[in-house]
């Protein structure tokens, strides 16, 4: 099932919603009792496939690649948290992907990645190239992925390291506050535009221009 415009806010069970830009399709769904989401890249040109966090639900991911072409070469783990990977063993065995993941959370997951990515490194599929932006504090290696639209604006893909209203989670043994705004702040709000559209691990979408005002307020408050 997919909505015939794009919209942010999708919910576990529903339909998935498609995005279409001049190179790249994203298709974004929520799974699971978490909320996660799920989000497969199709190059347009060449019909290659990312997904980023094989959450859960691999029936539904299956469906989900299905709709954007034959099979899946990429699998990019945004962090170590057991709601992104319940799904990773599974969808790895059916469509045998690359994986990537941060080098720092790559012992962690419930299998080894192919690539440890580094921050600077990038990912490309088809015609499609996405940065990698490295953000520690909600876990030591979580990435985002960064996809410059050459006829339009950046689109990241941030994990649970940022969301709409503030970063991601810092209260639990291991996790840094002082980290995760410093790079959050440093490597993606001192480095993208306003214009640039993210997209979390839960919930809704936002812009860097609507988060902005807000950083002060983050770094004051503390989460």
């Amino acid at each position: 099932m997919t909505t015939t415009t794009y919209d942010p806010d999708v919910t576990p069970g529903g339909p998935w919603s498609t995005r279409e830009l001049s190179a790249l399709t994203i298709r974004k769904m929520s799974v699971s009792e978490m909320h996660n989401n799920v989000y497969l890249l199709t190059c347009r040109a060449t019909g290659e496939q990312l997904l980023v966090d094989a959450a859960d639900e691999a029936p539904r991911i299956r469906e989900l690649v299905a709709s954007g072409g034959a099979g899946l070469g990429h699998l990019v783990t945004t962090h170590q948290h057991w709601d992104h990977v319940r799904a990773l063993e599974d969808i790895t065995r059916e469509y045998s992907p690359e994986t990537y993941a941060g080098e720092d959370d790559a012992p962690a997951l419930p299998q080894l990645p192919d690539h440890r990515l580094r921050h600077g490194d990038r990912i490309t599929f088809g015609d499609v190239v996405l940065d990698v932006v490295h953000l520690r504090g909600h876990t030591p290696g979580s990435v985002a992925l960064a996809y410059d639209d050459p006829q339009g604006h950046v689109h990241l893909f941030t994990g649970d390291s940022l969301f709409p209203g503030g970063v991601g989670n810092t209260k639990n043994p291991g996790q840094s506050f002082d980290s995760l705004i410093a790079d959050v702040t440093q490597r993606v709000f001192d480095v993208y535009d306003d214009d640039t559209w993210f997209y979390p691990g839960h919930g809704s979408d936002s812009t860097l221009g609507a988060e902005r005002p807000h950083l002060q307020e983050w770094r004051d408050r503390g989460w």
